[in-house]
């Protein structure tokens, strides 16, 4: 089906992870959603876990979701969710949404894993309004240049983006998003999980649409 992407193994081992790392993972998530509001665009929500943290001031929900297992889980989430939630089938670079049609966008977790960084912020740019939000927690390249080089040849081998479903851990993010059209105006560097792991650091942050 266009707009899929199948990743079986990968979804289920990450729909049972995500519930165990909600501990550490779980603020990051609340401080990620804290005072959106309108309608929101999230792309790669996985199986939803997010739903559940959006708060009262969003009027709506729209979730593009690739891998057909997560959206499944997806949809039973939304259905839980306190805000109006509707999760469909899609690519982060193809968005099937109007123009300048959404008051924010979410990505957590999902930038190291689309094929074109650029042509899925483009889309996301083209489809938030003017000075419209841009949330963000994702994978970044370590600044340490001996894990940096770790990073890019873990990618480099295709093994790991392979066993990942698709997620690349050495991806410069936070200059991708200024590249595509939009001002970053908070950021700071987290760790999940051990600070030793391929996957850290990680970043959060909020961006505006120019």
């Amino acid at each position: 089906m266009p707009g899929e992407v199948h990743h079986p193994l990968f979804a289920r081992l990450f729909d049972r992870l995500s519930h165990v790392m909600e501990r550490e993972v779980g603020p990051r998530r609340q401080e990620l959603l804290a005072g959106l509001a309108g309608r929101v665009l999230e792309v790669g929500p996985g199986n939803g876990i997010n739903f559940r943290r959006y708060p009262a001031s969003v009027a709506e929900v729209v979730a593009v979701e690739p891998e057909p297992y997560l959206r499944a889980r997806a949809q039973r989430a939304a259905a839980d969710a306190p805000v109006k939630v509707s999760v469909r089938a899609g690519v982060a670079d193809v968005l099937e949404l109007k123009d300048e049609s959404f008051d924010a966008a979410v990505t957590c977790l999902v930038l190291c894993s689309v094929p074109d960084q650029q042509s899925a912020l483009a889309e996301l740019r083209r489809v938030l309004r003017p000075q419209a939000e841009l949330r963000f927690l994702e994978h970044v390249r370590s600044p340490r240049p001996g894990k940096a080089r770790m990073q890019v040849g873990f990618d480099g081998s295709g093994l790991w983006p392979r066993l990942a479903g698709g997620w690349h851990c050495s991806r410069d993010a936070v200059t991708a998003i200024e590249s595509a059209g939009f001002r970053v105006e908070r950021q700071r560097p987290i760790d999940v999980g051990p600070s030793w792991a391929i996957t850290n650091p990680h970043v959060i942050g909020r961006a505006v649409a120019l």
